[in-house]
């Protein structure tokens, strides 16, 4: 996938900046500023990313570094519906790899893309703390239980 070039209109740096300077531009608040500049924007691409280097008085290896880190930031935009299976420990020995399997198969993505309409975007977690449930899968905040790749259609049908 190509890099495109993300532009920062105005308006968005300027709240960018403000968020910065809520957290008194202090580099120990960089993965509070992190989190609010995702909630603007969606996800942290390298343009944003400079701009809280530069605000927080840091390296951007030092940002790239925490995004990259953290499996919730994300680098690249997610779709309207970001769906996420749980591949912990109860989720991955019940079949969440194959919950998996057929997200990929009926969406046509790969982990971490997403659809051309940007409806939705495919990625996995680590745990969700419901493992009574697995295995388990997230759209958006909505958590679905004891899912099977036969369920995958009908979770997809909600959203459309």
């Amino acid at each position: 996938m190509s890099h495109i070039k993300f532009k920062l209109n105005p308006e968005q740096l300027e709240e960018l900046k403000s968020v910065c300077k809520s957290f008194r531009n202090e580099k120990s608040e960089l993965i509070n500023v992190l989190h609010k500049a995702q909630g603007i924007f969606g996800y942290l691409p390298a343009e944003v990313q400079e701009v809280i280097a530069k605000e927080l008085n840091t390296s951007v290896a030092q940002v790239y570094g925490v995004v990259t880190f953290y499996s919730f930031f994300s680098m690249l935009p997610k779709g309207q519906h970001p769906i996420s299976i749980c591949m912990g420990t109860a989720c991955y020995v019940r079949g969440g790899e194959k919950v998996l399997d057929e997200f990929k198969r009926i969406l046509n993505l790969q982990v971490g893309e997403t659809t051309p309409d940007g409806k939705f975007s495919l990625g996995c977690l680590r745990c969700v703390g419901a493992c009574g449930l697995a295995p388990v899968v997230m759209v958006g905040e909505k958590v679905y239980g004891r899912v099977a790749p036969d369920g995958v259609r009908e979770i997809l049908k909600d959203y459309e």
